[in-house]
């Protein structure tokens, strides 16, 4: 073997070979395409880093309401959400690096995304700064202040951005079928967070009937969409009382499909280990169970995937 041979057939090539073509990716994708988005890793943070610099706070509006707070939360307001004096660290806010990637990725430019599970700021703001029309729907009047409130620190174009204050199951009130051109939400993983005690919030229905009126937002949300389009949700499974997953997944995926809407793309969401490491040791002892550290991001099509070309052009 000589010199040429033995350099292309070392370890050391390999890895710069991949480390490069990672960083030509990411050149021109943001990130690299593969059904695994990684937060952990440093591109990813210093984007994050530069989203949150902007002065997004979508924590505002979500308090003791979240990650099994139930018993934290002392008082509940009148309007029935749940009330705390301080936001806890694990409070699940959404990451805008995700948004910028589903947004650049799978909708067409200028796009107008319909949002039915809009919760805080993030997934509105970032739309808006990259130029899109958003649409978010929320049961919860004092998140949806809280949004505008930071949409207007922000100076976002307010002829873009809307929030209503409603249940999702009125989606029929606000947009009309095959007006939007992107489904982006996140909604609620069933009892994992609980919002308030409003008949009506799905956090706090029984499972049966969070089935069916997740099922039928899902459903009716979905018919907002033209055609050659993407809708994604973004899931993760939780666990009954039995410590058994209820698989969130396939029932978001049977939704819509229902629909007559392909699903597209599978992407995994590996979230930062945070406190996982501190929990992995004795849950696992415990009960075998491991420590989730990662969600589903569900991408749909509807139309012909030949003319995504068409409408889909190249990543800026």
């Amino acid at each position: 073997m000589n010199e040429m041979e033995s350099l292309f057939d070392g370890e050391e090539y390999k890895y710069l070979f991949l480390d490069n073509a990672k960083k030509s990716l990411n050149d021109k994708f943001l990130i690299p395409p593969f059904s695994t988005f990684d937060t952990r890793q440093g591109y990813w943070q210093e984007r994050k880093d530069k989203w949150k610099g902007l002065g997004i706070k979508s924590e505002l509006g979500r308090d003791a309401q979240t990650f099994h707070m139930k018993d934290w939360a002392d008082k509940k307001g009148e309007s029935g959400e749940l009330k705390g004096n301080n936001l806890p660290s694990d409070t699940s806010i959404f990451d805008p690096v995700l948004c910028e990637i589903c947004y650049k990725w799978f909708n067409i430019d200028g796009g107008v995304i319909l949002d039915p599970f809009a919760g805080g700021s993030v997934r509105g703001i970032v739309a808006n700064v990259l130029g899109y029309d958003y649409t978010g729907i929320d049961l919860s009047e004092r998140q949806i202040q809280a949004n505008y409130d930071n949409a207007n620190e922000l100076v976002c174009d307010m002829n873009k951005l809307k929030w209503i204050n409603d249940d999702s199951l009125n989606v029929n009130e606000y947009v009309d079928d095959e007006s939007v051109d992107m489904i982006f939400t996140c909604p609620p993983y069933y009892d994992l967070e609980v919002y308030s005690d409003k008949p009506n919030d799905l956090s706090n229905m029984d499972f049966d009937k969070f089935k069916m009126i997740y099922t039928a937002i899902l459903k009716e949300c979905f018919k907002k969409l033209r055609n050659n389009r993407f809708g994604i949700v973004v899931i993760g499974d939780v666990r009954d009382k039995k410590g058994f997953y209820r698989n969130l997944i396939d029932l978001t995926k049977q939704a819509i499909c229902d629909e007559n809407i392909g699903f597209y793309n599978d992407i995994i969401l590996l979230n930062s280990l945070a406190s996982a490491s501190l929990r992995a040791e004795g849950q696992f002892v415990a009960s075998r169970k491991v420590v989730k550290v990662h969600q589903n991001v569900l991408v749909f099509y509807k139309g012909d995937q030949k003319q995504i070309k068409n409408y889909y052009k190249e990543i800026n």
